[in-house]
């Protein structure tokens, strides 16, 4: 049994893959003449920080002002993609009814995310996040936690739910997110399949689950824990 469960956000609670992947192949055309591949992405950009990626494209670390002005200018063209597509700028399949579920129970719960403030002010009132998630409790890139695959994020995601690591779950879609769940010391990590194949989760080994939707969490991870919180 888990007393607590972590959520990413990009690829995970909100399928948005691809709209980061045009935004991104677009700057990458901008910054170095050629777009990502699909391999650059998966392990170059998936759950980094805007630092990390543009410092990867440029070949050097960038500076601050740098990472400001072209984080800034990619995240802006991400949020008006999202709000021209409002049909598919909804929460994953089954995030609802689990959310509500989690809710009910008491279960303790957050998102932790390498998005930056700007996109996180964006998820809280697109989604109105505030129904599930205590706001303050939300970890995200603010300048001070490394990008994944180091483990800092998840570390300080079960510390702001008074939890320790093994006792959580981290649902999370992108590999550098897995082992950084992995190197936290997370109880259990469930993979989620939004844009990439599921055989790809097979092969790592801190997988313990991999679904396509919200409805495949075993709802009995969290009954003893929620009779304890009721």
């Amino acid at each position: 049994m888990y007393k607590g469960i972590i959520f990413d956000f990009n690829g995970t609670l909100f399928f948005d893959s691809e709209k980061h992947l045009e935004a991104w192949r677009e700057f990458s055309k901008r910054l170095r003449e050629h777009p990502f591949t699909d391999e650059e992405m998966r392990d170059y950009m998936f759950g980094r920080t805007n630092e990390d990626i543009i410092a990867y494209l440029i070949g050097k670390r960038p500076s601050p002002e740098i990472v400001e002005k072209l984080g800034k200018e990619k995240e802006a063209v991400y949020r008006d993609m999202c709000r021209k597509d409002y049909k598919n700028t909804v929460l994953a399949p089954g995030a609802v009814d689990f959310l509500d579920f989690l809710k009910e129970n008491n279960i303790p719960r957050t998102i932790a995310t390498m998005s930056e403030k700007d996109n996180v002010d964006f998820y809280i009132e697109e989604f109105q996040l505030a129904k599930w998630f205590n706001i303050d409790k939300i970890v995200y890139a603010d300048g001070t936690l490394p990008g994944k695959p180091a483990p800092d994020i998840y570390i300080k995601a079960a510390k702001v739910l008074n939890l320790k690591p093994e006792e959580c779950i981290v649902v999370e879609d992108a590999v550098s997110g897995i082992e950084a769940a992995r190197a936290a010391g997370i109880g259990k990590i469930i993979a989620m399949a939004s844009m990439e194949s599921v055989d790809l989760y097979k092969n790592i080994p801190a997988v313990s689950q991999i679904i396509k939707n919200f409805d495949e969490i075993d709802r009995k991870n969290f009954y003893i824990t929620a009779l304890q919180h009721n």
